[in-house]
């Protein structure tokens, strides 16, 4: 009767130590550029396996050109790590979780736990860009702020945006100092400032390339016609605010409807253990389980779609 208390504590602190490890954000917000580096220090026997299992992986996934996770991606999400880093976190996640399976639910829930664990990750780095990307709107008006201050004392787009990364915060900076190094190195900047806002997914910030575009092209006051920009853009703003309100009922409506079942059977394998055993052992149970899944992604896609509105 131990095994199962046991057994779910390991599950769950293996999911925190996971999420504390990838979601957790630090207290300064500083860019990891910026920061001092880190004082050597001795290393423990733990990173050495660490290292040499991700130069292991490493080895493995150049001499077969493997590509599990996207290094394109990885940025993205702010994940300042390869992609042999990446998988030797999902790994280590994926054999805890096992373990913990194996001893709540027996061999079929732990060979479940390993195959969802790739696509955990990927949950896990869409999740993070998302995140990035919606920071990076939010700054969005700071940025314009910035960006036009530095043309009003009499910089060039360039300096101004090289200001803008130097006084702004992460993700900001690290796109603006991406956007500096590219022109400094001679690509056009429209291009740079046009894959910001493609990396980014902000129909705001092409609004913004354009604008510098048209101006190196007729001239003009840059900063006046930013300072619209940034007008028109935190108009848009409150409409989106509104609009995530209204929406917001039904939103948590579909959370609540997608984890019911799950919470169910969770709440019934701690009450009765043995009363959910059938469904993990006979082929009937695997059947249902995985027509659960199969029905419940396709509720949560179609609701989605309904509560997903486009402006």
């Amino acid at each position: 009767m131990l095994l199962l208390p046991i057994g779910v504590g390991l599950l769950f602190a293996a999911v925190l130590l996971l999420g504390y490890a990838l979601l957790a954000t630090g207290g300064t917000g500083v860019p990891m550029d910026r920061r001092r580096p880190a004082e050597n220090q001795s290393d423990s026997q733990l990173s050495r396996f660490a290292g040499s299992a991700v130069q292991l992986v490493d080895g493995l996934f150049s001499q077969r050109k493997v590509r599990l996770f996207n290094r394109e991606a990885l940025e993205n999400a702010g994940l300042r790590m390869r992609q042999a880093d990446f998988f030797v976190l999902v790994a280590a996640g994926a054999l805890v979780a096992a373990l913990a399976g194996l001893v709540v639910g027996g061999p079929f829930l732990a060979l479940l736990l390993v195959l969802l664990a790739p696509l955990v990750g990927q949950l896990v780095i869409g999740f993070l860009a998302g995140k990035r990307r919606s920071k990076f709107d939010e700054q969005l008006g700071d940025t314009l702020q910035l960006l036009a201050g530095g043309l009003r004392a009499g910089h060039s787009i360039l300096r101004a945006i090289d200001a803008a990364a130097t006084e702004s915060q992460s993700p900001t900076s690290e796109e603006m100092r991406r956007v500096v190094t590219e022109t400094s190195l001679g690509r056009d900047l429209l291009a740079s400032l046009t894959d910001t806002s493609e990396r980014m997914r902000n129909e705001d910030f092409v609004w913004i390339a354009q604008a510098i575009q048209i101006n190196r092209e007729v001239g003009g006051n840059l900063a006046e016609v930013l300072d619209q920009v940034n007008e028109t853009i935190r108009e848009r703003s409150e409409i989106k605010g509104h609009i995530k309100s209204l929406a917001a009922e039904g939103k948590f409506s579909a959370y609540i409807l997608m984890a019911m079942p799950i919470g169910i059977v969770v709440m019934l394998m701690l009450v009765n253990p043995g009363y959910m055993n059938v469904m993990f052992t006979h082929p009937l149970g695997w059947g249902m389980i995985a027509a659960s899944v199969v029905l419940m992604t396709i509720g949560g896609l179609w609701m989605r779609k309904i509560i997903d509105l486009k402006f």
